[in-house]
């Protein structure tokens, strides 16, 4: 029985991204060992998109007020892209300290959030 979904992202300052997601985000996490910090996420839902590219994803954290979202990232020294409007939501990117991306959006959609 598959009980749940595990994300890696790749970072060439994994220690910075951690402390990132611990002190700028706000997750919480477990220690796996010598600081290898194991994060809680948000509730998720999985999508397939057609591409060209394999082995490509990309990881986006949704929000029910992208512009409150933005301000309150803003205070803590974040920086986020300029808005883009798309079909499917509000959209715009963190750069994390890393140098990676990821996404935050506010859902134009439905969501499968909250299904059993």
């Amino acid at each position: 029985m598959i009980f749940g979904a595990h994300v890696i992202l790749y970072s060439k300052s994994a220690e910075e991204d951690r402390a990132f997601f611990r002190d700028i985000l706000g997750f919480k996490s477990v220690d796996a060992g010598q600081g290898w910090l194991i994060f809680a996420l948000p509730p998720g839902e999985a999508a397939v998109h057609p591409s060209s590219e394999i082995g490509t994803q990309d990881l986006y954290f949704m929000c029910d007020d992208l512009k409150s979202e933005m301000a309150s990232l803003a205070k803590k020294d974040v920086k986020c892209s300029q808005v883009q409007e798309a079909r499917w939501g509000s959209i715009t990117k963190i750069r994390l300290p890393g140098g990676g991306e990821v996404g935050l959006y506010q859902p134009k959609h439905p969501t499968a959030l909250g299904l059993q």
